[in-house]
């Protein structure tokens, strides 16, 4: 029987309604950084963690696709190139359940600051752009904590591809989007798989909450923006050593 592929629904199908932050059940808070390849979202989050670190603060850091559940049965299959929308799909999705359970929820629930490069929005924006149903990824989804500070980091198109071509001796197979016979050229391929991507993001900066970031700003202008967001939005305190906590309070 063949493999059916949750497809893009129709303009009739209703956006998502807007993402309502729960009462937290645990002490720790969730930043989560997004955006295509270029933006310069892994940067700004390394420059924030070093910042947090070198203040002592109880923190955690964990990346899209890491757990070593399911990476090697990843790499596995993009060598030999057998990932459909659908599989690719699930593999993110237990790759991320998995570091949901063993990572990110016993460590909130122990008061510590996870910090996020990708999370569930990276499979709304990407997954979506290869075929998959909407509906389809925030029900598979359904399941993470929705995060305290979501910061979208978005570059003009032109300026994050040019980043990551500059960058980049070759171009991969599935990164470039050619399992989706866009174009033959990996280049032109990757650039209209990002097109879509990027577009997807967009739609969700008002129904997600995200917090816009201008990707074009100088690298060190943009982190003291994001540190000035995290301190007002995120009681830091609260993850500070004791002896700072005691400080705080005398």
């Amino acid at each position: 029987m063949a493999t059916v592929i949750p497809e893009i629904p129709t303009s009739s199908e209703p956006a998502p309604e807007k993402t309502v932050a729960p009462k937290r059940p645990y002490p720790g808070a969730l930043i989560v950084v997004e955006g295509i390849d270029g933006s310069g979202k892994s940067t700004q989050l390394y420059l924030l963690k070093r910042w947090l670190e070198i203040g002592s603060y109880r923190i955690h850091f964990t990346e899209w696709n890491s757990s070593p559940l399911v990476k090697s049965a990843t790499r596995r299959a993009k060598q030999r190139r057998l990932l459909t929308p659908v599989t690719f799909s699930l593999l993110h999705a237990a790759d991320f359940a998995d570091r949901c359970e063993r990572q990110i929820l016993p460590l909130l629930h122990g008061g510590y600051l996870v910090l996020a490069d990708r999370y569930i929005y990276t499979a709304f924006a990407r997954d979506a752009a290869r075929g998959c149903s909407p509906k389809w990824l925030r029900n598979l989804y359904s399941f993470a904590p929705v995060p305290d500070i979501t910061f979208y980091f978005r570059a003009p198109l032109d300026v994050a591809v040019n980043r990551i071509v500059a960058g980049r001796p070759k171009l991969k197979y599935y990164e470039a989007g050619m399992d989706l016979g866009i174009s033959l050229d990996r280049a032109e391929s990757f650039r209209i798989f990002q097109e879509r991507i990027l577009n997807n993001y967009d739609q969700m900066v008002e129904t997600d909450n995200f917090v816009l970031m201008d990707g074009t700003v100088r690298v060190n202008r943009l982190q003291k923006l994001m540190r000035g967001i995290v301190e007002e939005r995120i009681n830091l305190d609260q993850f500070a050593p004791k002896k700072k906590r005691n400080e705080a309070k005398r």
